[in-house]
């Protein structure tokens, strides 16, 4: 793995180089080439005194509300625009698909700095109404002034379950709603309530498909480095923390070489049509050694599409796609698996929105194996928070 950005969000944290634009998919379902965009960004001169300290957006800001307080730093929409698998992807979408925005009220929900908003416009929608939470909203109506689009693009500061739009109907909604497993702190049950609220009969939400994807690596001495670390810690046993490290999923960046079994898809979701309660769900999964090797972990990663498209578009943040912020979610075993070329892997996922907090995730995993050298069946249970 790329263990220079491993770990948790850092919302000042650094993106490895990731190229892609005009994006298809090839037969296993992941993304493919691309070009590469740079971004500049203008150096904002020290102010000086209280009164130019207030007005900083966000300062008076804590931790406290992580969710929306975090989409407040400028650091997490840094990461987010330079993302240029993902900023790449939503533009070509846009830009190319101009028959699906122009003279079109446009609804962006979660808009960040408005950069959505700012392609819809661009490409001749008759009005665009982009929605943010957080302190973000203030410097989004700066920029939308600051372009030409102020008579465009209305910024609406607010979460969408509290707001009105001052129009009864949007014929489109986009969004980019996606977290971490695809569904860690995620605004789909946002998207959903936006969907019902307003989207005309024949409106289309974009992306309207998503899907959840299995795979399972090899990861020896990344395991040892993170989990068996605990069992001996400078001559101390820390082993109690080892479970709780067993049940924090890890974030970060697998080498495709890694990849022992083929790749599954676990579950596809239409946006357009689809209620909250499908995001939880419970699906089989069988995986299949393409090699003899050892298996350390189970690695899920996700893939989007825009099927209303001229012609199919989408992005896939699978470990033999160019890399994203969103990078893959690994799951490591209790048990270190032989496996022999062609047996299988079999087993089960639940996934469920925690029960406290909804943009956490709960995961329960069943698997087992009956092969030539190693035979094993377990259950655990993974939380991302």
């Amino acid at each position: 793995m790329d263990r220079r950005t491993g770990g948790n969000r850092d919302a000042n944290g650094g993106l490895a180089e990731a190229t892609a634009s005009r994006l298809r998919f090839d037969s296993d379902g992941e993304a493919a080439e691309g070009e590469e965009s740079h971004m500049e960004v203008e150096e904002i001169p020290d102010a000086e005194g209280d009164e130019a300290a207030a007005e900083v957006i966000g300062d008076d800001k804590t931790s406290a509300d992580y969710y929306f307080d975090s989409y407040s730093h400028f650091g997490i929409h840094e990461e987010m625009l330079k993302d240029v698998v993902r900023t790449k992807s939503y533009q070509n979408v846009i830009t190319q698909n101009s028959f699906l925005f122009k003279d079109k009220i446009v609804l962006d929900v979660g808009a960040g700095t408005g950069i959505l908003s700012l392609f819809c416009a661009k490409a001749g929608a008759k009005h665009v109404y982009a929605i943010e939470c957080s302190q973000m909203a203030d410097m989004a109506k700066e920029i939308v002034k600051a372009n030409g689009y102020a008579d465009v693009i209305t910024v609406i500061k607010g979460k969408v379950e509290e707001i009105e739009l001052p129009v009864p109907k949007v014929d489109v909604i986009i969004s980019e709603w996606m977290g971490y497993f695809l569904l860690f702190e995620n605004m789909l049950n946002t998207v959903l309530y936006a969907r019902d609220k307003w989207l005309a009969d024949d409106g289309v939400v974009l992306p309207d498909k998503a899907s959840l994807h299995l795979t399972a690596i090899e990861d020896a001495e990344y395991k040892e480095d993170k989990i068996e670390f605990w069992n001996n810690v400078y001559g101390f046993d820390m082993s109690c923390i080892k479970k709780q490290a067993m049940m924090e999923p890890l974030v970060d960046t697998v080498d495709a070489n890694q990849i022992v079994t083929n790749c599954q898809l676990l579950k596809t979701m239409d946006i357009s049509k689809m209620t909250p309660g499908d995001a939880s769900f419970t699906v089989p999964f069988k995986l299949v050694a393409e090699r003899n090797d050892y298996i350390h972990a189970l690695v899920a990663y996700f893939n989007v599409s825009f099927s209303k498209c001229h012609k199919l578009m989408g992005f896939s943040t699978g470990p033999r796609s160019k890399a994203t912020h969103w990078k893959q979610t690994v799951l490591y075993l209790e048990d270190v698996l032989t496996i022999c070329e062609g047996e299988t892997l079999s087993g089960s996922m639940t996934v469920t929105p925690n029960k406290k907090n909804p943009r956490d995730i709960d995961i329960k995993l069943k698997y087992s194996l009956n092969g030539h050298r190693c035979q094993v069946s377990r259950t655990q249970y993974y939380k991302m928070r």
